[in-house]
């Protein structure tokens, strides 16, 4: 009897400990272990990340990390590391985080417009994804990818069409850059590709004067205009006399894109450079900046007129004068130079 009393009591303390056992063990998964006020939290890990930088980088924002960490050993985490941008809510237990650091990588939106060289994209496009502005720079201008797509160094920068996409952070340069491709591709659809055929000239061509439209204007609803301009001078042999080119010259001689022109000067208009329309006929090597898409489409659909001049507006500023003449252009220009000087505006 005495014996049943003993075995009794000891199975009644196993069950008690069993309990006890069993709610810590639950309340370790499922108890929320948040340590934030927000909503939600950024958690972002590296493609070559260690477990032991997640849990630091995960410190602030887990009240027992301790008791998280034992769970992400458990359930074989610390020794699968999935790369990414993971998104953490309030009130989210153990389980839930591990679940969500294990296969909800989510996408972030990539945004990237008037960039002018393929350093300066890079050196954007690094600021949002994993991948550095030396891998991205290096896989732009890659030789070979290049020529097996139509593209030169000076023409690199038309495959990057100025948009919003979703991709991974954790994608790389090589991987960026094949998409970028594949967006290239599909923007120069059927539609305009016929007309870029129809004014004759390559989607590249379109881009690198689209380039020069952008950066003559900023007002949308000037642009087709703008680029009328420029395809009268283009299809009679005129040289384009953009000032831009002539800025994007001087930097480039200078290798100094810091630099802020806001007046060009009569020796500037002097450099010699492929890139100077003042000094060589038709368009230049490639890009100057990169465009918007409504400049690009801008340049497709230009506006048919007998305009062969134009200089800034100071009666309607961000807005241009056009002239059909030299002399109506002349005259234009003093109005301008005289508005330019009265501004104090020398370089």
């Amino acid at each position: 009897m005495y014996i049943k009393k003993i075995i009794l009591v000891i199975s009644l303390l196993g069950v008690v400990a069993l309990g006890i056992f069993s709610y810590f063990i639950y309340d370790s998964i499922f108890s929320t272990n948040t340590n934030f006020t927000s909503a939600t939290e950024e958690v972002f890990v590296k493609t070559d990340a260690e477990y032991r930088e997640v849990i630091q980088q995960l410190r602030p924002l887990v009240k027992d990390i301790e008791s998280f960490d034992a769970i992400a050993r458990k359930k074989g985490y610390a020794n699968n590391l999935k790369p990414g941008r993971f998104i953490l809510k309030k009130g989210m237990n153990n389980n839930e985080m591990i679940n969500t650091l294990r296969s909800q990588n989510q996408p972030v939106s990539l945004v990237f417009n008037n960039q002018e060289r393929l350093e300066d994209l890079a050196g954007r496009i690094a600021a949002q994804i994993e991948a550095d502005s030396l891998s991205l720079i290096e896989s732009m201008q890659d030789s070979t990818f290049l020529a097996e797509n139509n593209f030169k160094t000076e023409t690199a920068l038309a495959m990057y069409i100025p948009n919003q996409y979703q991709v991974y952070w954790n994608t790389s340069a090589e991987t960026f850059r094949n998409r970028m491709l594949k967006e290239y591709q599909r923007f120069w659809n059927e539609d305009r590709m016929a007309k870029a055929k129809e004014i004759d000239l390559t989607p590249n061509e379109v881009y690198t004067l689209a380039a020069i439209v952008q950066k003559e204007t900023a007002k949308v609803d000037e642009r087709r205009r703008v680029a009328g301009v420029y395809m009268n001078r283009y299809n009679r042999g005129i040289k384009l006399d953009a000032d831009p080119t002539v800025i994007y010259a001087v930097k480039k001689k200078n290798n100094d894109f810091d630099t802020v022109i806001k007046r060009v000067l009569y020796k500037d208009l002097e450099t010699d450079s492929p890139y100077n329309t003042y000094k060589y006929a038709g368009l230049p090597p490639g890009p100057i900046a990169m465009p918007d898409i409504s400049a690009i489409d801008a340049v497709l659909t230009y506006e048919d007129h007998d305009y062969y001049y134009f200089v800034a507006n100071p009666e309607k500023p961000g807005y241009h004068k056009f002239a059909k003449t030299l002399r109506q252009h002349n005259n234009n220009r003093q109005a301008y130079v005289r508005w330019i000087n009265k501004m104090g505006i020398n370089r």
